[in-house]
């Protein structure tokens, strides 16, 4: 073994380190590029859909900004470790060829990866849901918090995480694209005047819809739809209006609480569940018979 002399080490520096020192920088160069100069160049690219919300624009841009930074830093990554590797003397073709042999060893065994990258392609080429949403996949409910190629990262109302694999969703259901609704059935007694009651539900919602703090979340304002059932204790009255992305639960909230106020005071009865036993006719008074 030829004996290692500070000279050697000075001429090895000037040969490869410098040319590290620039792999280096020229690989964070690219790293910083990529955080700064891809969400404009997503953004002018992006093709928009006919009715899409300012909001619903800015969660794929997020989302897809957040993909393609995390494969470009992968690849920025990859490329830079193997170009530092060549210069210190590794032989990388053999390490790339080994590579080629594992991923057709795993090959057999990464079909479910294999499958979730695609489903993870389709997912974010189709818009099906964005990070910010309230979706449903793979029957589990929730704000989603995280999309990418493998999976999708979604914390329901107990603040749990559930990690699901593209692969693993057959059926997705947003609750929050373009725009939501409130979707709700009021019962009433069933002595209630219906069109007194309709005409208070009507007046409620359309308060709610003119009020400062409210009006900016609502597109049109919650009214009566029908009467959608006639049940064992009441009589149910579909109350539909259209609002903003994500606000359909803080909407109807706040008519619950307006239209229980409103009910009070004109008198309007709410029923609970209640049984009325019946006991049949009573019995005809017969004369008494005289001793």
């Amino acid at each position: 073994m030829p004996e290692l002399s500070w000279a050697t080490v000075v001429s090895w520096l000037i040969d490869h380190g410098i040319r590290i020192l620039v792999i280096v920088v020229v690989g964070a160069v690219l790293w910083f590029a990529l955080n700064k100069f891809l969400p404009p160049i997503v953004c002018r690219l992006m093709v928009t859909t006919k009715g899409e919300s300012k909001e619903g624009i800015k969660k794929r841009r997020d989302t897809l900004v957040g993909v393609l930074t995390g494969v470009g830093r992968v690849f920025i990554g990859i490329v830079a470790i193997m170009m530092v590797l060549d210069e210190v003397g590794v032989n990388i073709t053999p390490v790339l060829a080994g590579f080629g042999i594992a991923g057709l060893a795993l090959g057999f065994g990464a079909q479910y990866l294999i499958r979730d990258l695609i489903a993870g392609m389709f997912i974010i080429m189709e818009n099906q849901y964005r990070v910010g949403d309230v979706a449903r996949v793979a029957d589990i409910a929730g704000l989603v918090e995280q999309v990418t190629l493998r999976k999708t990262v979604l914390r329901d109302l107990d603040g749990i995480v559930h990690h699901v694999p593209n692969g693993e969703i057959r059926t997705a259901s947003n609750f929050t694209r373009h725009f939501s609704r409130v979707n709700l059935n009021v019962s009433v007694a069933y002595d209630t005047d219906l069109d007194h009651a309709i005409s208070v539900i009507n007046r409620v919602g359309k308060a709610l819809a003119e009020d400062e703090k409210w009006r900016e979340k609502i597109i049109s304002p919650p009214k009566v739809e029908r009467v959608d059932n006639l049940g064992d204790s009441g009589i149910e009255i579909k109350i539909l209006g259209d609002v903003k992305p994500i606000q359909q639960w803080a909407v109807m909230g706040e008519l619950r609480l307006r239209l229980k106020k409103a009910f009070d005071a004109e008198g309007i009865e709410i029923p609970w569940p209640h049984t009325k036993v019946y006991f049949g006719n009573p019995l005809p008074d017969f004369p008494k018979k005289e001793d």
